[in-house]
């Protein structure tokens, strides 16, 4: 019989937070921005709780920026762009990449995707305008 999660306090604040925000945050970032709310809160807590989310589909992994796994509680389709100079994580209107792009790709691989993501890397909007001054 599966383990049946039990509701808390900690467990909802760490989800509004990921919920609250569009930074694409770390555990760690949770952990800080709560932990002056939540004493108590562990790393470990957080941990454990963004694993059991990532489980029920409530969040998705960004991936790894800067060594870190980043969250976003936005689950609905739409890519991602990745500033490798500030390590910002933007969403992306994935409707920007035309649809026949998939299929195309299905009939010639031949197989049967669930899912996918879309990460873009590069230089983001500030930092492209940082380098033009320089």
């Amino acid at each position: 019989m599966p383990a049946v999660s039990r509701h808390s306090a900690k467990r909802d604040a760490i989800l509004s937070a990921l919920r609250e925000t569009t930074c694409h945050p770390s555990a760690e970032w949770v952990y800080l921005r709560l932990k002056p709310e939540h004493p108590d809160l562990s790393l470990g807590t957080v941990y454990r709780n963004l694993a059991l989310f990532r489980r029920r589909g409530d969040i998705c992994s960004v991936g790894t920026v800067d060594g870190q796994e980043r969250f976003d509680a936005n689950t609905g389709v739409h890519a991602h762009f990745i500033c490798e100079k500030c390590s910002c994580v933007q969403d992306m209107d994935a409707s920007l990449v035309p649809r026949e792009s998939y299929s195309e790709l299905t009939a010639q691989y031949g197989f049967s995707p669930r899912t996918h993501t879309l990460t873009f890397y590069g230089l983001c909007q500030d930092c492209v305008a940082q380098e033009k001054e320089a």
